[in-house]
């Protein structure tokens, strides 16, 4: 019985260790292309690439709403008054309280 539960931990804790090993992979993955296949990329990916070279830059928004917003008029921003000179002053009149 002792035996078994030894072995059912050593199992247990391997298990991690196991799954940690890189999975080496000595076979090539695909061939080497033929010559005939490289000029035949080769030819595509230059086609490719013209025709994106024919797509126009859009400059244009493309903001669906963009039409429907008011534009707000930009105003120049005023010079701040400091809070001291533009309160007036609070003085005391009557001996009275509300």
């Amino acid at each position: 019985m002792k035996l078994f539960r030894l072995a059912a931990v050593l199992a247990v804790l391997a298990g991690p260790a196991y799954a940690q090993m890189p999975n080496i992979n000595l076979m090539q993955d695909a061939p080497s292309k033929s010559p005939e296949e490289k000029a035949i990329e080769a030819e595509r990916e230059k086609a490719y690439k013209e025709t994106l070279k024919k797509i126009p830059d859009t400059k244009a928004s493309s903001d669906p709403w963009g039409g429907m917003r008011a534009e707000q008029p930009k105003q120049p921003a005023a010079p701040k008054a400091s809070a001291a000179t533009s309160a007036p002053k609070k003085t005391k009149s009557g001996t009275a309280a509300n």
